[in-house]
């Protein structure tokens, strides 16, 4: 197991983690070199999530460590934080299963479920013998989904019945249980709903042709008078400000997952620009090589800086909603810049899937887009700066 610094943690950041911590975050990364790196490349050319891998995770205790569960506490905003850079690193696709899973779906659960409800569905989830996914968006809602959300939710006796569409949903095809929002019909509020798999009325489809994250099973999802139990309705999930208190926190993991998809396309950088010869020299002594590579290495350092300042207001409970949606946007749009200059240092040997950049590049553009485009982070940090909503 080595003990070093990442190339791309050029500050040390990792270092701030307790000794604890710290080895726990080197054995994940000895496992994702062993047994997860090998397999990335194959695995998004094909489209196909690698479903033997999930008993390998639920083997690591890499699910859950954000959650106080049965005793254990939770590990440090810093330690869960470092945890998503470093699935990211290797595989954004694979960072946003675990992200979905453990952030959102079980997060939405912990955070929003009453006690009975976390009992019923989160030991499962997080042994990973059953997987969840996070329905928000919709076909003809992404921005604006806080008011026009369509999906809704009619109660009726013992049951609650759904009828909509979801798109974008990841691990949609296969998941056990999926968070799904609704409006409800009687006091137009947006309701959280837990649907098992396999429900009548509800299908899942695979979104075919994908080019970034390719990976991550993205679905659409249509409910039909859909019929749930009422108790499948998550207790605390009664407003769309309910559904804010999970997207503050997994927001913050994104921005953490997009630092983690830039360092990993800046080591791979680095790696080539010293065995690439040109010239009869390794291109690394070049000058505009060392430019490309200094101005990476500026956008990762940068980025990992607010995301651990993110972490640390995390832990005193401090962080707010403009902060969150200010690290979220940098951090990806930084990650644009960054994996295109990788790109352009390996040439034309860039857009070939074996050098793994290209990968880092297409991955880049949904990191930048979902939980928030920069756009709409944009209008929640300048309304806290200005005191004016710049919302239609």
């Amino acid at each position: 197991m080595t003990t070093d610094l990442l190339t791309g943690d050029f500050f040390g950041y990792e270092s701030l983690l307790p000794d604890d911590e710290r080895k726990d975050l080197l054995a994940l990364r000895e496992f994702l070199d062993e047994k997860v790196r090998p397999r990335v490349n194959g695995a998004w050319a094909a489209a196909e999530f690698p479903m033997d891998l999930i008993p390998e995770f639920a083997s690591i205790d890499v699910v859950g460590r954000a959650y106080e569960w049965e005793g254990r506490p939770p590990a440090s905003k810093l330690y869960n934080g470092f945890q998503a850079l470093e699935l990211s690193r290797v595989d954004p696709s694979i960072a946003t299963f675990l992200g979905v899973h453990n952030g959102l779906a079980m997060g939405s659960i912990m955070i929003l479920g009453s006690e009975e409800q976390r009992q019923r569905w989160i030991p499962a989830m997080m042994s990973m013998d059953e997987i969840g996914a996070f329905a928000l968006t919709e076909p003809e809602g992404g921005s604006d989904v806080a008011r026009g959300l369509r999906t809704t939710a009619r109660r009726d006796g013992d049951s609650w019945v759904l009828n909509g569409a979801k798109r974008w949903i990841g691990n949609g095809t296969f998941a056990d249980h999926v968070v799904v929002f609704a409006r409800d019909e009687a006091d137009d509020q947006v309701k959280t709903f837990v649907v098992d798999k396999g429900t009548p009325g509800f299908t899942a489809t695979k979104i075919e042709d994908k080019f970034a994250l390719r990976t991550v099973q993205n679905a659409d999802l249509v409910f039909t008078d859909c019929r749930i139990p009422a108790d499948h309705k998550l207790e605390g999930g009664n407003t769309f400000k309910d559904v804010n208190k999970v997207l503050k926190v997994t927001r913050g993991g994104v921005a953490w997952s997009g630092v983690g998809c830039q360092m990993g396309a800046y080591e791979y950088a680095v790696a080539y620009a010293k065995e690439r010869v040109q010239f009869g020299k390794p291109i690394g002594s070049f000058q505009l090589i060392q430019d490309l590579l200094a101005r990476m290495l500026g956008n990762v350092t940068a980025s990992l800086g607010m995301v651990v300042r993110v972490a640390q207001l995390q832990e005193a409970d401090e962080l707010r909603d403009d902060q969150a949606a200010l690290a979220k946007s940098y951090v990806t749009a930084r990650g644009r810049e960054t994996v295109a200059m990788a790109r352009e240092l390996f040439g034309g040997n860039g857009i070939v899937l074996e050098n793994n950049v290209v990968r880092y590049f297409n991955d880049a553009e949904a990191l930048y887009s979902y939980e928030g485009t920069r756009e709409m982070n944009t209008l929640i940090v300048g309304r806290s700066v200005t005191g004016f909503s710049a919302f239609v």
